[in-house]
């Protein structure tokens, strides 16, 4: 016997038109969280990623193993220990000298020479005098760390007994007046913090350890002084860049700590934009331009534009979506933007969620940077003849298949918003197609900010 239907109290009295618009309000409700959730998950897949996956950006099967230097280590010892084993004889095989490469020729040479103790033949009843018939040389790479050495600088004094004259020579310009560093010194301060990303307390025990600590304060002091005599070198790079028609652009945070009398002393987020110039210039500079904010006018002071937006650079900027840009857009420079910013959308649902649209959008793009590889060092001419007949097709294609994907996909997902990024910047994403200066992403500037963002970390 059918048991009997327990009728929710809460339909009780609803008509049945009424139960279908509360079944059809329920059911966009249910959809709206699901496509919350996804973007939680989303979002949460993002972040971990960076801490526990691969941080790579390569569409590829093949991903090579972070532990691939350890076990090459591991092979190393094992084989050694092995080698040190006795092994049964073998047949005798004919001896296959390794071939091993060559050290450069161009570093220094240090003889070491061994020779016998005596020159004197010590076989029983001969007692000969031996003569030197050749010798044996072979070659090892050694590497001696940094040593500090003085440089004295000493004047001459020179007086005329008659008229009592002294001359001397001028005291030889420096970085920092009476300074104890040499500029070779303080340029390699520099170029440990800022390339080798070596933090000056790291340094003042590395300077201790080859023979003489020097401070980190003072350090410190060094590379201040050298900022400010570097700084007319930076404008004259700053001027040099705004002649060109095509500039990079892009920022990233820096931490900066305000004195307590200015603010609070504490640590507040500082911006660095940077500016360089293309890869087919004829020159390679980069300005990084400090700021307090990352706010757009920022942008707008480096190139030169007042705020009624009169004056100033007119070109082409490469650069990503980021707001601040749009008030330089509105001045009459042209926008042209980031295929990797596009595709980075894509390839973090391919990572995070095995994506199949994302997938075959990778792949649409990857076209597009096969296209780019092919014409990266051709001349202008011949690079837009490539693009204008092989990029354009290809584009095209990505192009409808976007159209027609974001018809199947629902409003407010994380795939949804890949797809209306790359939508709605379509003109600004494919301008390089039609320009052979203009470079199809903003990763030479990424390339030339890293440092810089691994120093601050």
């Amino acid at each position: 016997m059918d048991s009997p239907h327990v009728i929710d109290p809460a339909f009780a009295g609803m008509s049945f038109a009424e139960v279908c618009a509360l079944a059809l309000q329920q059911q966009a409700q249910i959809k709206h969280i699901s496509a919350v959730n996804a973007k939680m998950a989303h979002e949460m897949a993002v972040l971990k990623r960076p801490k526990f996956a691969a941080t790579s950006e390569r569409f590829s099967p093949k991903q090579k193993s972070l532990l691939e230097e350890a076990i090459d280590e591991d092979l190393a010892a094992l084989d050694r220990e092995i080698g040190k084993l006795k092994h049964p004889a073998k047949e005798p095989r004919e001896k296959q000298t390794p071939k091993r490469q060559a050290l450069p020729a161009h570093l220094p040479r240090r003889d070491v020479h061994h020779e016998p103790e005596s020159s004197t033949c010590a076989t029983p009843g001969c007692g000969c005098q031996m003569r030197r018939i050749g010798e044996d040389v072979s070659e090892k790479l050694d590497y001696e760390p940094g040593r500090f050495s003085v440089e004295r600088h000493v004047r001459g004094k020179w007086a005329c007994a008659q008229c009592h004259t002294l001359v001397q020579a001028p005291v030889p310009a420096c970085v920092i007046d009476k300074g104890i560093a040499t500029a070779g010194l303080m340029a390699h301060v520099v170029v440990a913090k800022y390339i080798h990303h070596q933090p000056l307390y790291r340094q003042e025990g590395i300077l201790g350890r080859a023979g003489f600590a020097v401070p980190r304060s003072t350090q410190a002091e060094w590379i201040g002084a050298i900022g400010v005599e570097l700084d007319p070198l930076v404008q004259a790079m700053r001027e040099d860049l705004l002649k060109r028609r095509v500039l990079h652009a892009d920022e990233t945070p820096a931490a900066m700590l305000k004195p307590a009398g200015m603010r609070d002393g504490k640590t507040h987020r500082a911006y660095l934009w940077s500016y360089c110039s293309t890869a087919w210039d004829d020159i390679s500079a980069v300005v990084f331009d400090f700021a307090e904010s990352r706010a757009g006018h920022n942008a707008r002071r480096f190139l030169g534009i007042a705020e009624d937006g009169t004056g100033g650079w007119r070109g082409t900027l490469i650069c990503d979506d980021y707001a601040g840009y749009k008030q330089v857009m509105n001045t009459g420079v042209t926008e042209a933007g980031c295929l990797a910013h596009a595709r980075r959308k894509f390839h973090e649902l391919w990572a995070n969620h095995s994506s199949t649209l994302a997938e075959q959008a990778l792949k649409l793009f990857g076209t597009l940077y096969d296209i780019e590889r092919e014409a990266k060092d051709l001349t202008h001419d011949e690079r837009l003849r490539i693009r204008q007949l092989k990029s354009r097709t290809a584009a095209d294609l990505l192009h409808a298949w976007l159209i027609a994907n974001r018809q199947k996909v629902p409003d407010g997902t994380t795939t949804a918003k890949a797809i209306d990024y790359s939508l709605k910047r379509w003109a600004a994403l494919t301008r390089f197609i039609d320009d052979g200066n203009l470079a199809a992403d903003n990763n030479r500037i990424k390339n030339l900010i890293r440092p810089i963002t691994m120093t601050c970390s």
